[in-house]
């Protein structure tokens, strides 16, 4: 049996899997790469988060501020909300009116 052509075809196989292996291997560096810089983005990100987050429970008056400030906030939509039903029920009387 001739082992000549088989020889060369399985040489070429082999090559050809290399190839492969070797585009696979660089794919995956890739995209490790990639992951890496995304992990150190979300890294730094969170360690903003943690130094912006260490006045707030260290500082009472800040909690303090921003709880008056939560309070005032709700007042304040409590009474837009009371307007926005006064405006609604005069423009119903109106339309009624001039009916």
């Amino acid at each position: 049996m001739p082992r000549g052509p088989l020889k060369m075809a399985e040489s070429e196989s082999q090559e050809g899997n290399y190839y492969n292996r070797g585009n696979k291997v660089q794919n995956f560096k890739a995209d490790m790469e990639e992951l890496l810089e995304e992990m150190e983005k979300l890294t730094v990100h969170a360690a903003w988060l943690a130094y912006d987050c260490t006045p707030i429970q260290t500082n009472p008056d800040l909690h303090n501020a921003m709880q008056r400030l939560e309070d005032v906030f709700l007042m304040c939509k409590e009474q837009m909300q009371k307007k926005w039903q006064e405006v609604l029920m005069e423009s119903r009387g109106e339309g009624q009116k001039k009916e």
